[in-house]
């Protein structure tokens, strides 16, 4: 995996159900490296701090292989890095095989791969319909929040370097499955294994607690 576009938000005012609401889900390709700090990306706009930015979710990432599925429903956006709101675009990132807790070597900073993201009605505004929000969910093509274990700069080029991967680990399609899409003759024993792990959030395992 290799970044591809490092993308930072310019703050901006949408209408949503009769009131004006910022967001910084607007992200841009920026040519100079990030920095990764604990809580969120430097010079980028986080907003909503309930959502947005934390230990948890410190940085998006979201993958280059995934945009051409995207450009195929929505030929007539302006598509651009940077689109999902994400601020690293990265190739070779695959939701199936990428695991929950993997540490990661990039540039000068150590990530954890911590959180899928959960779509809100902000990336339905980006993309000009609601209708983006089931059919993101039911993808499985969420990207990934991540942990940043020690802060330093990204950039265009740096590769992932694997430090530590979870043998027994969830992937994150597989959470996505669980908190989405739970089947229990079907993913049982995946949500047994799922909630026994410590590298998988208690926010996000409260999705599917309730079904077992």
């Amino acid at each position: 995996m290799k970044i591809i576009s490092t993308n930072i938000a310019v703050p901006r005012t949408i209408s949503w159900r009769g009131k004006d609401v910022k967001t910084g889900i607007y992200k841009s390709p920026v040519e100079n490296p990030l920095y990764l700090d604990v809580e969120d990306v430097k010079d980028d706009n986080v907003i909503d701090r309930r959502y947005h930015g934390g230990v948890d979710k410190a940085c998006y990432l979201y993958s280059m292989d995934n945009y051409s599925f995207w450009q195929k429903k929505y030929p007539n956006l302006d598509w651009k890095y940077g689109m999902f709101g994400e601020n690293l675009t990265v190739e070779g990132f695959s939701e199936s095989k990428v695991k929950i807790g993997a540490i990661y070597k990039i540039g000068t900073a150590i990530v954890q791969i911590s959180r899928p993201r959960q779509p809100c009605y902000k990336l339905g505004v980006r993309f000009g319909t609601q209708s983006i929000i089931k059919q993101f969910i039911n993808s499985l093509l969420s990207g990934v929040y991540v942990r940043v274990l020690e802060p330093g700069f990204v950039g265009v080029t740096d590769e992932f370097i694997i430090d530590k991967v979870p043998e027994e680990g969830v992937s994150v399609a597989e959470l996505n499955t669980l908190m989405f899409h739970y089947d229990r003759n079907l993913h049982e024993n995946l949500a047994k294994k799922a909630l026994s792990d410590p590298l998988i959030s208690e926010s996000d395992k409260k999705y599917f607690r309730k079904k077992l």
